[in-house]
């Protein structure tokens, strides 16, 4: 089965928490706080693999998550590191955050990685809070927590030229024969349900790789018929071969399916539909009147297209020479990654620990992810961790900022679960 897009959750390691110790010996009266910091917790890495063809795995399971840090422990003994979660995906997959649909990452080269969801910093053990006016702090910091998101899957197929039609017009039959591929083939519309790939190789030239893709119809681009969904894999491909049906003997004129799909892939990406391209004019050993054939020729040229084959893929007419002009034009067209514009590109929001405050009453409300931290890191029951509380407050700027605001003596401060008494 061909699975090209899915979603998946990633989510890294917790960093462990650092550790509450003293050291206890016979003949060592003034040991000391001794707690190690905690692990730092597994990353989520994403792997690009030549072996995989298709997110078919990711079916079957859609959560990952990494190995936490193991928490500290006495004799400054520091956690292990969790260990770092891989996971392979095809070459040619392009990440998408959930939440943006912005680009991530393009994976399209053997070996490419990207850290997904970096793991959390492990706590501090309490050995690193003492002073010299607090000998002995019997708190410690929790582990971080780790990043966790949802993401997007999207496999665009990497293949040199793309075959571009609509359904029925040969394109299964063509890829056949120029190359070793065995895509099913039969005489009704869309026998082709997804993408095959097939290597082309000629003589005296650089094989190269060719993608047969589902047949295009119109309203492709809005999600009309199989177009959608795989238009996706050709984005991809340096040159596109588009095939016609010249024979006419289903009762359909060439030219207006020229036209038909070139606005569809227009409507779909500019970048695409002004893809360089070669005109395969099939079925050629059925055509009764090569009128026809000129006549089609003369109007693609006119349309700006000077290269057109009359070809029967059935037959091996003229299909080497269309063959050779692909692997001609291709020498001559680098191969680019996929462009990512700064308005698909993902930017991670920079982690920091902030705080807002505002005014119920005659009390005040600290709020956000660095009361959170502190709140975890001390126990506000104790004298000494109290201090601390404090004097972290001080440190940045919340005691300052609450004055700013004209509080006053006698004015509650709430943080989250705790509450004091402001006095200045």
């Amino acid at each position: 089965m061909f699975i090209d897009t899915t979603k998946i959750f990633v989510k890294s390691g917790d960093g462990g928490n650092g550790a509450i110790s003293f050291r206890r010996e016979k003949y060592v009266p003034l040991g000391g706080p001794d707690g190690g910091d905690g692990g730092n917790g597994g990353d989520v890495i994403l792997l690009a693999d030549p072996n995989m063809t298709t997110l078919l795995d990711f079916t079957y399971k859609r959560k990952y998550k990494a190995e936490r840090g193991v928490n500290g422990s006495g004799a400054k003994c520091y956690g292990k590191n969790g260990e770092d979660l891989i996971i392979k995906v095809p070459m040619g997959t392009v990440i998408r955050d959930v939440d943006t649909n912005k680009i991530m990452v393009d994976l399209s080269h053997v070996g490419d990685k990207f850290i997904i969801a970096r793991g959390g910093k492990g706590g501090k053990g309490n050995a690193k809070f003492a002073t010299p006016t607090r000998q002995a702090p019997d708190f410690a910091e929790p582990g971080m927590p780790g990043e966790e998101r949802y993401i997007n899957l999207e496999l665009k197929l990497l293949a040199d030229v793309g075959l571009v039609g609509f359904p029925n017009v040969g394109k299964s039959t063509l890829l056949s024969v120029v190359s070793k591929a065995r895509p099913k083939i039969a005489n009704y519309h869309f026998t082709t349900l997804s993408p095959n790939l097939g290597v082309v190789a000629i003589n005296g030239m650089q094989s190269f790789v060719m993608a047969d893709i589902p047949g295009i119809i119109e309203g492709a681009a809005e999600g009309v018929g199989l177009g959608l969904q795989f238009l996706r894999h050709i984005e991809r491909t340096r040159i596109l071969i588009h095939i016609v049906d010249i024979s006419g003997l289903e009762g359909r004129d060439p030219f207006e399916d020229f036209l038909k799909i070139n606005e569809e892939l227009k409507k779909y990406s500019v970048k695409l539909w002004d893809r360089p391209q070669i005109i395969a004019a099939n079925k050629s050993d059925m055509l009764t009147d090569d009128e026809n054939f000129e006549e089609f020729q003369r109007k693609v040229r006119e349309f700006g297209y000077d290269k057109v084959f009359k070809i029967s893929a059935a037959t091996n007419q003229g299909v080497e020479e269309l063959m050779k002009e692909a692997g001609r034009l291709l020498t001559t067209i680098p191969v680019t990654d996929i462009e990512i514009s700064e308005e698909e590109r993902f930017v991670p929001e920079e982690k920091k620990f902030t705080y807002s405050i505002r005014k119920d009453g005659d009390t005040y409300f600290v709020e956000g992810s660095f009361v959170d931290r502190l709140l975890d890191s001390v126990n506000v029951n104790d004298p000494n961790e109290l201090r601390y509380f404090h004097k972290v407050l001080k440190n940045k700027g919340v005691l300052d900022e609450l004055k700013s605001m004209g509080i006053k003596d006698g004015d509650f401060v709430n943080l989250n679960d705790f509450e004091f008494e402001f006095l200045i």
